[in-house]
């Protein structure tokens, strides 16, 4: 039984934890699901208990210099509705002119795809919705006397 548990907690594990890099260059939480992975992994190895918290602090870095701007902000929820727009389109099946050997339809079109990229958009707008309650504190107001309390 417990080479069993070993087996699926590794497996799904390293799973979380690749598609977590994959997710670093295509839509998705890439930090997120690598942690999310190295977390899962921690369970049975002492080696990714002792890169959980690097990790962790750096995804917390990366969330805060994300939402350091507003111009940052609004580009990240762009950003995010674009993913759910492409994924209702997506959804749609909707023909388009032919473009080169892809023919007369998106690649991959259906619910398959859209959904995920829906989901990619809604999953981005809750963390960017996170990382602005975290990481943007509202500036202390000035003690009305002029000095500090």
């Amino acid at each position: 039984m417990a080479v069993l548990r070993k087996t699926w907690v590794t497996l799904l594990g390293w799973v979380l934890t690749l598609v977590g890099v994959a997710a670093l260059v295509l839509p998705g939480p890439g930090l997120l699901l690598m942690v999310a992975g190295l977390v899962v992994l921690s369970q049975e190895y002492p080696w990714a208990e002792r890169r959980v918290e690097p990790l962790k602090c750096k995804a917390f870095e990366v969330a805060a210099t994300g939402v350091e701007t507003w111009p940052r902000i609004l580009l990240s929820g762009l950003s995010a509705s674009g993913l759910v727009v492409a994924g209702v389109v997506w959804c749609l099946e909707p023909t388009i002119p032919q473009v080169w050997i892809l023919g007369p339809e998106l690649p991959f079109s259906g619910w398959p795809a859209g959904s995920s990229l829906i989901l990619s958009g809604l999953v981005a707008f809750g963390l960017l919705v996170y990382s602005v309650r975290r990481f943007r504190r509202p500036a202390p107001e000035p003690h009305p006397s002029g000095s500090k309390p």
